[in-house]
């Protein structure tokens, strides 16, 4: 391709194992400093900080400071997007790095994805709200429906603060362990926190996984059925 956006460039900033470890590691949505990444890609600091700057400038990254330490998160969504559509791909194609374990069966259930819920219970969500008539799904993406926005108001959620965002209130993200949708965007966020506020649910330290109380996961699928 002559012309165009160079997806070449971005390929390849993804395709290094050690580089793919560390972005797969910042899905949980949670800042990491340069030596948790090199110790999550099995690296040294030295490389991992080459890695870092690499994928900064490629702008999959931004560094922050605090203090006198430098962390380190996705860019945006739009990464993250690309990484849960990559690992569904990867998935599909039966290209898997570990044999699944107790731990892999708790990701697929329920886990953070760049901040919003995905795995069985993400999709179980968003069927919910589709078979409901909260979503409206057409040729430009996801719609919060009139009937959505009164049960989103009702279950605690601020519209108009998300609304006032520059990020997109809904979209749909391509779930890679069941390859259905789950529903990202600031209201697929919102949701997570409320819902972790509310006590059904907690993130598993050092993980992606979250992990629902026996009451919350009664309160879950009573709010949404499958």
């Amino acid at each position: 391709m002559k012309y165009g956006p160079d997806i070449a460039h971005i390929a390849a900033l993804i395709g290094d194992p050690a580089r793919a470890n560390m972005l797969t590691a910042l899905m949980s949505g949670k800042a990491l400093t340069a030596t948790e990444l090199s110790q999550e890609a099995g690296i040294t600091l030295q490389t991992a900080s080459s890695h870092l700057a690499k994928l900064d400038e490629g702008g999959l990254v931004i560094p922050r400071k605090q203090g006198r330490h430098k962390y380190f998160s996705l860019t945006n969504e739009e990464v993250a997007h690309v990484l849960e559509a990559l690992m569904g791909l990867a998935a599909g194609s039966g290209h898997l790095r570990t044999r699944t374990g107790p731990r892999d069966e708790e990701l697929r259930k329920a886990r953070v994805c760049y901040k919003h819920l995905a795995g069985n219970m993400g999709i179980q969500m968003y069927d919910s709200f589709v078979r409901q008539g909260f979503l409206d799904i057409g040729a430009n993406g996801l719609t919060l429906t009139k009937a959505g926005a009164s049960f989103a108001r009702n279950f605690g959620i601020d519209l108009d603060s998300l609304r006032a965002k520059k990020s997109p209130l809904c979209r749909d993200c391509l779930d890679w362990s069941e390859r259905r949708t789950h529903l990202a965007g600031s209201l697929g966020r919102a949701l997570l926190t409320h819902m972790e506020n509310l006590g059904w649910a907690t993130r598993i330290p050092e993980t992606r996984i979250v992990r629902f109380t026996a009451s919350g996961q009664t309160m879950f699928d009573a709010t949404f059925q499958k």
